[in-house]
């Protein structure tokens, strides 16, 4: 059985000048195998000070119960946020909101220009950038992830430990559901991403133009996790299968990756 206790507090490489002088301070809760990590990543691309808390699944690859002593929900990610020493600390859940937050503060850059010269507070006078930046940032968590999570559904029905006289059923109810609604739908959503990626704002090559955004960041892990379970064909869609190296060899990236290895001794993206 995996273990499910929190590893150490294991803080950044280096301390930041705010930490020194009483600045803010992140603690992200990380929960191996899970969305968790992309926010690792946005702290190493914003220099933030911040301390990383691991966890590891159950043997029912559920989240521990020690998450929800740090969030009623008991999932990851999460960030504390300790404001100065004489603050309050306090809590902030879903990917979105973190990225949000986090590049409100930390990282103005990550957020496309909302309106066109001129067009200031006017209706249509918002950038394609910021378009599709706010379109990101709800679609990644809300259509695409719920097609990744039913997909991770079936395949649990598959491999079900059930008795060998039941495993035809369950394999044949995992197809169904693959074959009548997953592959359909993938092919429609990782067309139309694909499609995203070659008319980007200004050549691209990121989902909102020439600059890394949030939504990028917010996209990675469900496009990381299709690549590397073989869901996104990646010679069929060779723009997603080069944003997703683009992204990973980031030097910001892999310092996220060489964080967790550090502190659990393996680094795996996704549930396998």
């Amino acid at each position: 059985m995996a273990s499910t206790e929190a590893k150490p507090d294991v803080p950044s490489v280096e301390p930041t000048a705010a930490a020194a002088e009483g600045g803010p301070v992140i603690t992200l809760h990380w929960l191996e195998k899970s969305r968790s990590h992309r926010i690792l990543w946005l702290l190493e691309e914003l220099h933030v000070t911040y301390v990383l808390k691991t966890y590891k699944r159950g043997s029912d690859f559920l989240a521990p119960p020690e998450l929800k002593k740090v969030h009623p929900l008991g999932k990851s990610p999460v960030i504390s946020v300790k404001p100065a020493p004489d603050q309050p600390e306090f809590v902030i859940a879903e990917s979105a909101l973190i990225i949000e937050y986090l590049s409100q503060y930390f990282g103005g850059w990550l957020v496309p220009q909302q309106y066109r010269p001129g067009f200031e507070g006017k209706i249509g006078g918002e950038t394609p950038e910021w378009l599709r930046y706010r379109f990101l940032m709800h679609y990644g968590e809300g259509s695409l992830m719920t097609l990744l999570l039913m997909a991770l559904t079936a395949e649990g029905i598959r491999k079900a430990p059930v008795p060998f006289f039941i495993k035809p059923i369950t394999k044949r109810v995992a197809s169904g559901i693959e074959d009548q609604f997953l592959t359909r739908n993938f092919a429609t959503h990782f067309s139309f991403l694909e499609e995203q990626l070659k008319t980007a704002p200004g050549g691209g090559p990121f989902f909102c133009g020439t600059e890394l955004t949030g939504a990028d960041v917010l996209m990675i892990f469900p496009l990381e996790a299709a690549l590397q379970r073989g869901i996104i064909d990646g010679a069929k869609m060779p723009q997603l299968k080069a944003w997703v190296e683009r992204i990973i060899e980031r030097p910001a990236y892999k310092r996220a990756v060489d964080k967790i290895v550090e502190a659990t001794g393996e680094y795996n993206p996704v549930i396998s």
